[in-house]
């Protein structure tokens, strides 16, 4: 289990209390890749996670050198969604009772962003997965990778995937996403509009890399300006929007004894 959320960047540990960090920043030539980088346990949400997420998304915010964010997770999967095995661990993780502090900071560091963020969908990204998916600008997928908003199917709600749904789609997608609680295919989120592209499987990095590559070669500013008036028309923060969907709890801290998804 990861220790403090640390991340690498430019080859350099930010912390040196835990072996493998739990989110990697790789960075080219104007833009820059946050891996979530817990391969073994198919990058599942973790505290750790999360906070490293925040703490990698702010410090490429800042960065005037970078003007594109690649999102994609190590290990060739994106995101299968809550640590179950973490989360109901005895003895119970020290960042347990806050998780719902450090989840909230990782979709306000997404939120806040000013570069545009290109997600890369391979494998799947599921439940809290999805909502990490869906709060990329673009999103490039697998033909055959999916994303799957199932809390439904668990009776449980989905805060952050409809906070992000609503900002950017229909009503109608949004129910046909979170309703149903199915598999949704590469092809199928294009035509619903959540996915960019859809591209044969082993290509989805290799997609998403060029992307992020026409994105930089941007005049600088361009798009930092563009994504602050899309974010104006809301006329709301980060945490007012989210305020709408998650409430003052911020989601459950500890999910209920469920069978892991792989």
């Amino acid at each position: 289990m990861h220790g403090t959320g640390s991340f690498v960047s430019g080859g350099n540990v930010t912390s040196a209390t835990e072996i493998e960090p739990a989110v990697v920043i790789e960075r080219h030539d104007g833009w820059a890749e946050v891996i979530l980088n817990r391969p073994e346990r198919r990058n599942a949400i973790t505290g750790p996670l999360g906070t490293a997420l925040d703490a990698a998304l702010t410090a490429l915010s800042g960065d005037p050198e970078v003007r594109a964010v690649l999102l994609r997770g190590a290990g060739g999967a994106f995101c299968s969604g809550l640590d179950l095995k973490a989360f109901n661990a005895d003895p119970v993780p020290d960042w347990l009772a806050e998780f719902p502090r450090i989840w909230r900071g990782a979709h306000r560091a997404l939120f806040r962003c000013d570069k545009p963020i290109v997600g890369a969908l391979e494998r799947y990204a599921i439940n809290g997965g999805a909502a990490l998916a869906l709060a990329c600008d673009l999103l490039v997928s697998g033909d055959s990778d999916f994303l799957q908003v199932g809390e439904v199917t668990l009776g449980m709600a989905a805060p952050y995937n409809l906070a992000w749904l609503s900002l950017r789609h229909s009503e109608a997608v949004n129910a046909r996403v979170a309703l149903i609680g199915e598999r949704l295919a590469g092809p199928e989120l294009v035509r619903l509009g959540i996915a960019q592209s859809s591209v044969a499987d082993d290509t989805v990095v290799e997609a998403a890399r060029s992307l992020c590559a026409t994105l930089a070669g941007h005049p600088a500013g361009a798009a930092a300006r563009i994504k602050s008036t899309l974010r104006a028309r809301l006329g709301q923060d980060a945490d007012a929007w989210f305020d709408r969907f998650v409430g003052d709890g911020a989601g459950a801290a500890r999910p209920p004894m469920l069978s892991e998804r792989s």
